[in-house]
């Protein structure tokens, strides 16, 4: 059988919105073949942030020790901008803003046990108003 045009197929998949879906798969197949690491989007990869924030995620990893009393204390995620899980499972972080005389605004949060090896990683710099997940 030959077909001229597109195969009668094409129709079904083109009226089901799945024609998208399969274009997003080849475009994604061919982002793993290129060069670098693929970020899936809303991440940024932890050779990106600044240097205090880098400094900071070596510091949870080590377990310590934090220059603010406050780090490694319970973050409850009532903004809900984090996947939901169980109170407790996510900690905050304090990442150092040079020349704040505070805490500043970035942090990063951590979810999972034990701290020290956590099942994800979040930074924020604008104080929980947005996240990205950090990708090693």
């Amino acid at each position: 059988m030959v077909f001229s045009g597109r195969p009668p197929w094409w129709q079904a998949l083109r009226k089901t919105g799945r024609v998208v879906s399969l274009v997003g798969l080849a475009l994604l197949a061919g982002a793993v073949q290129a060069k670098g690491p693929v970020l899936i989007p809303g991440t940024v990869a932890l050779a990106q942030l600044p240097a205090e924030a880098q400094t900071t995620h070596r510091l949870i990893l080590a377990g310590g020790p934090f220059a603010h009393r406050k780090d490694g204390t319970v973050f409850g995620n009532r903004e809900r901008a984090l996947p939901a899980r169980p109170r407790g499972f996510y900690h905050e972080y304090t990442v150092r803003t040079p020349g704040a005389r505070d805490r500043g605004a970035r942090r990063i949060v951590c979810g999972g046990t034990p701290p020290t090896r956590p099942a994800a990683c979040y930074y924020t710099g604008d104080h929980y108003a947005t996240f990205r997940q950090i990708a090693p």
